[in-house]
């Protein structure tokens, strides 16, 4: 008998995971796998990308295209970024991979404009992957070690998010942009209401807003923990690929009508205002008329949270014929080399240069802490979408994140300053209809049989990765650190131009582990590494942030077995389990306050209690036994009890 109830319509969103789906149900909370057509690395984490591939022992990606993008580690202060750039190179070269050099600029404003393809999948070791998503792919951040399991031919293995539809209506006000409308949602939802969803964008609001606002919320989904943001693939998104020579490569995507969401948001845009996020948190936001009047040191444009030629030329307009405030460095880092190269072509650098603004290189810079670090504690306005403390290469940081609009009328003020109250009309500066994407400054793959001849170029700062053993069956650990709510994978390991260079090497960036929350960490961890490990106790939303799978491994190789948490971020909960440390969650959150540092957990048949449900039983000697949820599907249990997934898959192919 056949089954004869109704197939429900798709939201795009589901469309999408189902054309890729390998295995698994539509089912929000269950675990399923999708096969990813192109790989995203950037350079600070693609080097262990590609040691790990060597590890796996592959041949050739399977991924197509698969590009490398030096984007991060811009600044040669030594030898180790250029020596970087030369391993990376040798790597794309071995194994098949697009190689984007210094200068080409940010890894995502560049693929989507050079390899984005609507409908596609895209796996990426940045957690700002999911920028791709304006172009309507499905496109999602993870750490390296699921990035290097996808270009070998493995499944991508993710929750199965539930699908929140945000409706947008109306058109935004004059000074009032797209890096308002996302942070009004951060507003709203904080840095962890996404968590476990994928984000849709639909509605009649949607045709006001260019391909490139869509990329500045598809890139700062993540900020609010969403797992991908994915917008339809419509007229705007036509436009943007023929301006780009690639029309050829649009196809109409959108939701099936009638379809439904698990959860619904309808947002206004002709109601929003300019917004700002206060230091040192994305979702720490009010309008920016509840900030205005404090003193500003720095506006920062740039970065992919707004990398749109428009959100450069809109500077340029509002500071021409005028001076930037004594005292403010006005920075403009261009996104990609297309970008500045149409600024030059439309006369709007020169508008900027005239001002007092500084130029820097095409790249991420700032955004990671790798230059134009501003004083301690003195105020920065930065169009990027982080403002963790110290993530600016300041320690004791004052990172606002804002609009073009809110950063340029500051700079001109020298103070933070609404832009609605500049004496001048709104300007809307108009992309040019073609804007050149010269593909011949990239490294194409080589043809197979020349790859299999190419070696990689490894220095002393490329060492192989470290031997991971399985955890052991009976735990018996010390609580070496004890930390606090929402701390990001920027606390765990540091970027800027200090530490950063080093994170090609787990043992040379081992010391800078934990620093800012606890400089003794690295040292007392090192001293259990052969003594059976150690564990980390964590508050709510542990590991948010940057998908660096370093803040999971380099802990890892110091000892760690387990961190228990009130809750993780989505990728920093994988990354544990790929490297085989185990990840458990309180069943009652105020467990947390019986622990301290220096008392250690005893968790017995470690083994048989992961296979017996999702709970397991811990005993603290002299304080009782507490229960502990781990929530494993069967493929991640067997990844802990092998000592992750390099462990995993050299097992297999034995």
């Amino acid at each position: 008998m056949s089954d004869s109830s109704p197939v429900q319509p798709l939201n795009l969103a589901q469309q999408l995971i189902q054309r890729h789906l390998i295995s698994g149900e539509l089912t929000p909370g269950s675990e399923i796998a999708l096969h990813i057509n192109q790989a995203l690395l950037q350079d600070v984490l693609g080097t262990l990308v590609m040691l790990e591939l060597e590890a796996m022992g592959l041949d050739r990606v399977h991924t197509e295209p698969s590009v490398q993008y030096i984007d991060h580690g811009l600044v040669q202060a030594d030898n180790l970024n250029a020596e970087t750039y030369l391993f990376l190179k040798s790597a794309c070269e071995r194994f098949g991979v697009w190689y984007s050099g210094p200068g080409n600029g940010i890894s995502h404003p560049v693929h989507m404009e050079n390899f984005g393809v609507p409908g596609e999948s895209i796996v990426g070791c940045d957690s700002h992957t999911t920028a791709a998503g304006a172009l309507g792919m499905l496109a999602i951040g993870a750490g390296g070690i699921e990035v290097a399991m996808a270009m070998a031919g493995e499944p991508l293995y993710i929750t199965m998010p539930k699908i929140w539809g945000i409706k947008l209506e109306g058109q935004l006000p004059d000074w009032v942009s797209a890096k308002d409308i996302v942070l009004e949602l951060l507003r709203r939802h904080g840095v962890a209401g996404g968590k476990n969803t994928m984000i849709e964008y639909y509605g009649p609001g949607l045709k006001h807003l260019s391909a490139m606002d869509r990329h500045v919320l598809a890139n700062m989904g993540t900020e609010m923990g969403a797992t991908a943001t994915v917008f339809p693939s419509d007229d705007e998104t036509r436009r943007f690929l023929a301006s780009r020579g690639r029309e050829n490569d649009w196809v109409a995507l959108s939701a099936e009508p009638g379809c439904h969401y698990d959860l619904n948001e309808t947002l206004d845009l002709s109601k929003l205002e300019p917004m700002i996020a206060l230091p040192s948190s994305p979702d720490n936001v009010v309008t920016v008329r509840e900030a205005a009047g404090k003193p500003l040191h720095q506006a920062y444009i740039g970065s992919s949270g707004n990398p749109g030629f428009r959100d450069f030329a809109v500077v340029a307009e509002i500071v021409r014929g005028k001076q930037v405030a004594d005292g403010v460095s006005l920075d403009i880092n261009p996104s990609s080399r297309q970008v500045l190269t149409t600024l030059i072509e439309q006369g709007y650098l020169a508008d900027l240069v005239a001002s007092g603004a500084r130029l820097h290189q095409a790249g991420c810079n700032g955004c990671i802490g790798m230059g134009q670090a501003p004083a301690v504690g003195l105020n920065s306005l930065r169009t990027v979408p982080r403002n963790f403390p110290g993530r600016s290469g300041t320690r004791e940081d004052s990172v606002f994140l804002c609009s073009p609009e809110t950063a340029a009328a500051s700079a001109l003020a020298g103070v933070i300053t609404d832009p609605r109250t500049l004496d001048m009309p709104y300007p809307r500066p108009k992309e040019p209809a073609q804007i050149e994407v010269n593909r011949a400054l990239f490294n194409a793959p080589l043809p197979p049989h020349e790859a299999k001849l190419k070696a990689l170029q490894k220095t002393e700062n490329t060492p192989a990765l470290p031997e991971l053993s399985p955890l052991p069956n009976r735990l018996d650990v010390p609580v070496l650190l004890v930390a606090g709510d929402n701390i990001s994978t920027d606390d765990i390991m540091p970027a800027g131009q200090r530490v950063l260079p080093y994170w090609s090497s787990v043992y040379a960036s081992a010391p800078f582990t934990f620093e800012a929350v606890d400089p003794d960490y690295a040292e007392r961890a090192e001293s259990t590494r052969t003594q059976g490990g150690h564990v980390i106790i964590g508050g709510a939303n542990y590991g948010q942030g940057s998908s660096r799978e370093n803040a999971a491994l380099v802990p890892r190789y110091l000892g760690l077995q387990v961190v228990v948490a009130k809750s993780f971020a989505r990728i920093h909960w994988q990354n544990l389990i790929c490297f085989g440390a185990l990840p458990l969650t309180f069943t009652r959150e105020e467990d947390i306050a019986q622990l301290a540092q220096g008392d250690r957990i005893v968790i017995k048949d470690v083994y048989a209690q992961l296979e017996s449900g999702e709970t397991l039983t811990a005993h603290i000697p002299g304080k009782g036994e507490m229960t502990l949820h781990h929530g494993l599907s069967p493929r991640q249990r067997e990844l802990i009890t092998q000592g992750g997934v390099i462990n995993h898959l050299r097992k297999r192919n034995a």
